[in-house]
């Protein structure tokens, strides 16, 4: 019975342990795995060109900063397409370039004009108040017209100067070469929107860059324009290309009729008689004026410096009124040559001349091409046609029916080509 009562008590106590320790007992924490990242080898440019899974071709990274950047064709963009957008780049470099300067000349215009007749008007009254003080003055008169006659001469030669460069003339023809380099990178944008430019594109568009460059130079020295030239010659800003032999064997396609043709020719006919000759007879005028005016401008500075000289050695009075008068003359010739600017009234007749040779030239050439698939379309041709010159198409065919009337009859023709100049 003793022994009985000891084993009950020991598993008691065993119990009670085992309970204790299952109350104090610590969880176990979630083992957690900790990998290390990886390290990717640095890909070599051989690896990228050989990618299979990107694009084929790519622009090689410049390990040099000095080193050339190398463009590849790749298989959707051509090598034409990269060389008009080079093309392009410049261009629109050079409009920028001729807006500048245009600016920049036009300052020209004004600060010389003014400078010029402030100098003119300043000596003549300094010969006039010369004049009236008399000979009792003695030194200050004397300053006075040593001070008019240098400033005479200092006009003479500023106006010389001024006269052989025509500042309004640079600057009407900068503001033509930004309008048709305008006009060239419109044309350029087009052909890469609306059609697949080739190599004959680029060729034919580095031409027409070449041709303005040519046609509206920069630089004043060595290669500016004749601003005196004998007679007027019109403008030439395009590339001039040898005419395709006419064997020509008309169909009916391509938009090119017949009676489109005839039209054409008419209207070709009627740009030589009345628009083309009638600009070049203004321009003419206008040259001529010009001439007279850059002359006698000098030559009235030169007679007013030349009064003021002898009357500084003499104190005659006619000297003195010689001076005056011529002075006051040549700021009133100055200020009408440039600031009515007659040169530029020249170089916009110029131009126009220019712009219809240009339109007589690609006439005659489209149509002298005897393969009329290899031409423009034709209805898309005489819509250009018809907004160059300012008309419905309605309007230009009656133009042209008018043309061949008067040429059969033998009267003249009383109506321009043109209604937009």
């Amino acid at each position: 019975m003793t022994s009985l009562h000891a084993c009950n008590f020991l598993l008691s106590l065993s119990s009670s342990s085992n309970q204790i320790r299952a109350a104090i007992s610590i969880p176990k924490l979630p083992s957690v795995r900790f990998s290390a990242p990886k390290l990717q080898q640095p890909k070599t440019q051989s690896d990228e060109l050989n990618n299979k899974d990107g694009f084929i071709n790519k622009i090689p990274i410049q390990n040099n900063v000095h080193s050339t950047p190398l463009v590849q064709q790749t298989s959707s963009v051509s090598m034409a397409t990269f060389q008009l957008y080079a093309i392009l780049e410049a261009i629109a470099d050079r409009v920028e370039m001729h807006k500048n300067m245009g600016e920049q000349r036009d300052n020209w215009n004004t600060l010389l004009l003014n400078s010029i007749n402030m100098i003119t008007l300043t000596a003549a009254t300094m010969a006039g108040v010369a004049a009236a003080t008399g000979v009792g003055a003695g030194v200050s008169v004397m300053g006075l017209k040593l001070a008019s006659s240098v400033m005479f001469s200092a006009a003479t030669g500023m106006l010389v100067l001024m006269n052989k460069i025509q500042p309004s003339q640079l600057v009407e023809e900068q503001r033509n070469a930004t309008r048709l380099f305008k006009q060239l990178q419109s044309q350029i944008k087009t052909l890469l929107a609306v059609g697949s430019p080739c190599q004959d594109d680029v060729n034919d568009a580095m031409e027409k860059v070449l041709a303005l460059d040519k046609a509206y130079p920069l630089p004043l020295l060595g290669v500016m324009l004749d601003k005196f030239p004998a007679s007027l010659e019109p403008a030439v800003w395009w590339p001039t290309k040898q005419s395709p032999n006419s064997n020509k064997a008309l169909k009916n396609n391509n938009g090119w009729t017949k009676e489109l043709e005839m039209e054409m020719r008419e209207v070709v006919e009627v740009i030589k008689r009345k628009d083309s000759e009638d600009y070049e007879r203004l321009g003419n005028k206008a040259l001529n004026m010009n001439k007279v005016l850059a002359t006698s401008g000098p030559l009235l500075t030169g007679i007013a410096a030349l009064g003021s000289a002898f009357m500084v050695s003499s104190n005659s009075p006619w000297a003195a009124t010689v001076a005056a008068v011529a002075g006051a003359l040549a700021s009133a010739v100055n200020t009408f040559e440039h600031g009515g600017q007659v040169g530029m009234v020249f170089e916009m007749y110029r131009n126009n001349a220019g712009f219809f040779k240009l339109m007589q030239e690609s006439i005659e050439s489209t149509l002298e091409e005897s393969d009329v698939k290899k031409r423009e379309n034709g209805e898309l041709f005489e819509i250009k046609v018809a907004l160059q010159l300012g008309r419905s198409l309605s309007e230009l065919r009656d133009v042209a029916k008018k043309s061949n009337y008067s040429r059969i009859e033998g009267s003249p023709m009383d109506e321009f080509a043109s209604k937009l100049f």
